[in-house]
């Protein structure tokens, strides 16, 4: 770790490592060692010209790291906060709850995806998982070979915390009830995660995001906060601009992560209101970027059945007009959109009987009859998922087009 920062590391021009500090750091650290000089002028051999240094990632990923209660480098400035006894509690009960949710959810998801989506899988390299939040986890267990993921949801953004922030004792009580949703039934309490990170400056997606990268294996290389044209094309964004978008901005924010066998991932997450009417107010660039993307695997779960309403008909028409593979729980597409039906083949896994008394009046009859059929019987679901979160009792459909989009 060279320095700890809150906003990106940038690869400068110059064959000189810089490290970015913001005014808001708390400390900085021994820069990184600059290159060799370049060779005289006047020297008669040709020599190749030096390569750029390579950004410091590990400030940033050290954060990620601190989050996830998982160790931080020697040179961190962040190594003094891990000595105190509520990070340390905080880190043993963190490797306790990990240890078990790998144990009972991601070895049995990753056995069952290795040998039900081997074929979905090898086909998407571009992920789309809207109505996510910061739910990294379960799309990248799903989906671990994949490059690009694009999330969206309606929390703000965030930001890369302060190191007044990760000093704060609340902080730990706060990720502890914030993850414990996530852990045990699989997905957010979103009104009681908001609530949470906001009393102690957590203030939207961006920690969580990073908390899960680290705690799947993968390094965060770099984080950069973007927003998206009217025409639906990234662009740069400000920290200001981020905290307080205006109402017609979606902003959003990218992260670079590696994994440990060397594969670089995109993480891309926007806030944003899919609803028609709020897409027609952003002049739909959330929907413009996701079609720019190609062809599309999308994943849905625990979406409060939003794309069943008529006035979600632009994101769900976006879904079912550029996926070559749809994976979702019955909280996802109404069976009743996808017409024509031969244009899909549907595979059924676990079980389906009704939403949770929540959503009762999101039932499908048509999903009751396919999951009835004897001559193509559901096929096993080793795992809870979705608002049926207990083994036995939740659902997943896989949807693959028979005619492959371009």
């Amino acid at each position: 770790m060279r320095s700890f920062v809150t906003r990106l590391l940038l690869p400068v021009m110059v064959a000189v490592l810089a490290a970015c500090s913001d005014q808001k750091s708390a400390r900085t650290e021994q820069p990184a060692a600059s290159p060799a000089t370049p060779p005289d002028s006047a020297t008669t051999s040709p020599v190749p010209a030096a390569k750029p240094a390579a950004p410091d990632t590990s400030a940033t990923h050290n954060v990620a790291a601190y989050l996830a209660g998982l160790p931080v480098s020697k040179a961190s400035g962040l190594r003094p906060l891990t000595a105190q006894p509520g990070w340390q509690s905080y880190a043993a009960d963190a490797a306790k709850s990990w240890t078990n949710y790998h144990a009972t959810r991601t070895t049995k998801i990753e056995a069952w995806a290795r040998q039900e989506l081997d074929s979905a899988r090898a086909a998407s390299p571009t992920i789309f998982y809207p109505f996510s939040g910061p739910d990294f986890l379960n799309v990248t267990t799903m989906f671990p070979t994949s490059s690009t993921y694009v999330l969206m949801g309606l929390e703000p953004v965030g930001s890369v915390p302060r190191q007044a922030t990760l000093a704060n004792p609340r902080l730990f009580t706060a990720l502890k009830a914030s993850l414990w949703s996530v852990l045990n039934f699989s997905f957010f309490r979103t009104n009681d995660m908001a609530v949470d990170l906001k009393s102690v400056e957590l203030d939207g997606a961006l920690p969580l995001m990073m908390l899960f990268a680290a705690r799947t294996n993968h390094q965060v290389e770099a984080v950069r906060y973007i927003q998206l044209t009217p025409e639906g094309e990234l662009a740069a964004a400000d920290t200001a601009a981020i905290q307080r978008p205006g109402p017609k901005m979606v902003p959003g924010v990218e992260m670079i992560l590696r994994t440990p066998a060397g594969q670089k991932k995109t993480v891309l997450y926007f806030s944003a209101d899919l609803s028609d009417w709020k897409l027609g107010t952003t002049q739909e660039a959330a929907l413009k970027y996701v079609r720019s993307l190609g062809p599309l695997t999308t994943y849905v779960k625990s979406a409060t059945y939003l794309m069943h309403k008529t006035y979600f008909s632009k994101v769900r028409n976006l879904v079912l007009e550029r996926s070559n593979y749809v994976l979702q729980d019955d909280s996802g597409i109404a069976m009743k959109y996808f017409r024509p039906a031969a244009d899909w083949q549907f595979t059924f896994y676990g079980t389906y009987k009704r939403p949770i008394n929540l959503f009762a009046k999101h039932y499908q009859p048509e999903l009751t009859t396919a999951y009835a059929d004897t001559a193509n019987p559901a096929r096993l679901l080793p795992f809870g998922t979705g608002y049926n979160w207990r083994p036995n009792e939740s659902n997943l459909l896989l949807a693959h087009r028979t005619t492959p989009v371009q």
